[in-house]
Order: C-alpha cells, then structure tokens, then sequence
C-alpha cells in the first residue's frame, strides 16, 4: 500500500514564524483522515502543502508519489480536489451552479469560451445530483445557502476524478440539519470503492464524519497525536490539543466532547 501524502520533518516558516514545525505525516490509500486543532494550529497550512499551494521551508513533501519542488506541480493538481471556503469566494456569484462544477474540468472559474464534451456534461449532472443540487443547477451560485455553496464546491473538488480530495472546514457556518446532510454526504462518498482517499480540517470533534478512519491532531503547528481513530480521538489527547480539560465521548460512529 503507497502512501498518498507523505511528510518529512515538513515545517512551514513565514517571516520568522513556524507555522508549522517538524511535522512527520503519511496518509496511505485507503485511509481516511481528519485534522483537529484549535484555530491557529496549523491545519490549513497542511491542507495547503497537501495540495501543493504551499512549499516546505524544510523537509520533504510527497503527494500521490511526487515530490514537490521536484514535479510541475499544475500537472499534479488536477489529481487533488480541494474544497475552501476560500475558492468559494473566488466563485462569481453570477456562475450557474452547474457551470460552477463542470469549469473545474478545465481548471477555470468561470464560464467564457471554453467547450465541454458529453462525458464532462454528464459527470456533471451526475455529481450535482449526488450532492442534492440537481433542482438548483441553473441557480446563480450567489442565491444559494451556505450549505448550497459547501456542497457545490464538493461537487466541483471531485469534477476531475481526483485521487486525494481535501475539504478545509467543510461544516463550518452550518446549522444543524446542513451539517448533518454534509457529513452524511461525505460517509456515503467514504463508502464508495472508487472515491478518492479524503482528507478534512475541522476544529469540531462534533464534525469528524462515521467515515473517518485516521486522525491528526495539530497544537501550535506541532503534532500532538496521530493514527487510528479510536487511539487518537480520546479526553487525553483532545484535551491536550485544546489545552483544557475535555471528555470525549462516542455514540455509535460519532464523537463528542464537553469541557469539564
């Protein structure tokens, strides 16, 4: 089994600050990951190396078997999906819902001249019906709700196929029953033979989806814990995260924690 992400005693500096320090991670197929912290952590950062967005100051940085700094790294892109807030808001809100998904097969945002082939059309529809936003594809991507907008950059992260899909904070802003469709959204993508080995950033136990088998939890840029869900997701190790006292608890395949 290869490894999808591989990090080296990776830290990330930036006008003299770590932002994240000797960080050892490797991601293997068939695992899926989930990265807690507090705001501040270094989280994104890891998202952002992972998608190649971000070099290492130092160590080595493997992504679906390329080396960064040694790839051409917009060849290894359209192989990663990544889903922001932050390219949400890149999104013109005047872009139809269904043109919103199908740009992501070229790389652009927006709709200009650029022309689609059936089989894009039709991945497409497919992906806008699987993330329940088939009624609302010739909607404007600026009327839709905030989790309208998270499922549509979801939907546009997998347009390409990619093999690793990384989903920064996607929960994040929701209601109740708009995280509960999100997460049960991302379960039914986890159970799926061929679905991408996935990766999500929250800083919400209540968030980390049944489908999570690994975790990584991230304190000041530093690695607190990581593997196995069940060895890492514990009063101990969130407590030692967040830096107060915390009791994890679960219920079936979910998680949550109280301060004590």
């Amino acid at each position: 089994m290869s490894d999808v992400i591989n990090l080296v005693d990776v830290s990330v500096v930036r006008s003299g600050t770590t932002i994240l320090g000797n960080l050892d991670w490797a991601v293997a197929e068939g695992e899926n990951w989930v990265v807690l912290g507090p705001n501040g952590a270094g989280k994104t950062t890891v998202l952002q190396v992972a998608a190649t967005l971000v070099h290492p100051s130092s160590g080595t940085a493997e992504v679906l078997d390329e080396r960064i700094g040694r790839v051409d790294v917009f060849e290894l892109r359209p192989r990663i999906g990544l889903a922001s807030s932050a390219l949400a808001a890149q999104v013109p809100d005047s872009e139809r819902v269904r043109d919103v998904v199908l740009t992501s097969a070229w790389a652009v945002l927006g709709r200009w001249r650029e022309s689609y082939d059936p089989a894009d059309e039709q991945r497409a529809r497919d992906l806008l019906q699987t993330w329940g936003l088939a009624s609302l594809a010739d909607q404007r991507f600026g009327t839709l709700s905030e989790g309208e907008r998270k499922r549509a950059t979801i939907a546009r992260a997998l347009m390409a196929d990619p093999e690793l899909l990384l989903l920064d904070e996607p929960a994040a802003g929701l209601d109740l029953a708009g995280r509960e469709d999100l997460l049960r959204r991302i379960d039914d993508l986890a159970d799926d033979d061929f679905a991408p080995t996935v990766v999500m950033v929250t800083h919400h136990v209540e968030e980390v989806p049944a489908g999570a088998t690994h975790g990584l939890m991230l304190r000041g840029g530093r690695m607190v814990a990581a593997g196995p869900l069940e060895e890492v997701l514990t009063s101990d190790t969130i407590s030692a995260t967040f830096g107060l006292p915390v009791e994890v608890q679960r219920h079936g395949q979910r998680w949550s924690a109280r301060a004590l």
